[in-house]
């Protein structure tokens, strides 16, 4: 009989498809981002800036039929990977953890997933870029003008309503949630909380 070869990697796979959740994604990530090349910009564990964000699918809820496959990347709440202290002091995984670099993602804990590439917002969530003070006759003593910016991930809702990627819109005080992705400075918001399209933008 002939010897078949397995490799780790293979063997891996075989281990997570038999391994699915009734109702959550299973994605591999690790646990902090908090490096810039060999620069350790945070050592701080419940420093949630330096959470890692971004999970590999590898297993789909049990009965899943939507877009997301295995193998593609989850955005998800900061508190699925990091290390939290207890009341005692005592480092403790959080309730997403389930073994080794594996991780249970709930429907409402992440924002956007990436396919070949390419980013797409997930349920209620969008993704506005801020731009700089918008010339006027007032001076902003600011980086980013107040309640202003552009689209970068509309979800389908937004683009029935004819908002799209480039789009110039505003948006409620205090909807901006920080993220970095791909390099680039973006604030997650929820769809209700874009008020206004710009329009000729």
């Amino acid at each position: 009989m002939e010897r078949v070869h397995v490799t780790h990697a293979d063997f891996s796979r075989i281990q997570y498809q038999l391994l699915r959740a009734v109702e959550q994604f299973i994605v591999r990530g690790e646990r902090y981002a908090n490096t810039k090349g060999d620069l350790i910009v945070s050592a701080n564990e419940e420093d949630h800036r330096f959470s890692n964000r971004e999970g590999e699918v590898v297993a789909l809820p049990l009965g899943y039929d939507g877009p997301i496959a295995v193998g593609d990347t989850l955005l998800v709440h900061h508190n699925v990977f990091k290390y939290y202290n207890d009341m005692k002091g005592r480092r403790q995984s959080g309730r997403s953890f389930l073994k080794d670099d594996l991780f249970l993602v709930d429907f409402d804990q992440f924002y956007m997933w990436r396919s070949g590439g390419a980013w797409q917002a997930h349920g209620r969530f969008c993704f506005v870029k801020p731009i700089p003070p918008v010339d006027s006759t007032v001076f902003k003593p600011l980086t980013e003008e107040p309640l202003m910016g552009i689209m970068s991930y509309p979800n389908d809702y937004l683009m029935a309503q004819g908002i799209k990627s480039g789009d110039t819109v505003t948006f409620k005080p205090e909807s901006e949630y920080e993220f970095i992705i791909d390099g680039e400075k973006l604030y997650r918001m929820f769809d209700h909380q874009i008020t206004c399209k710009i329009q000729g933008s």
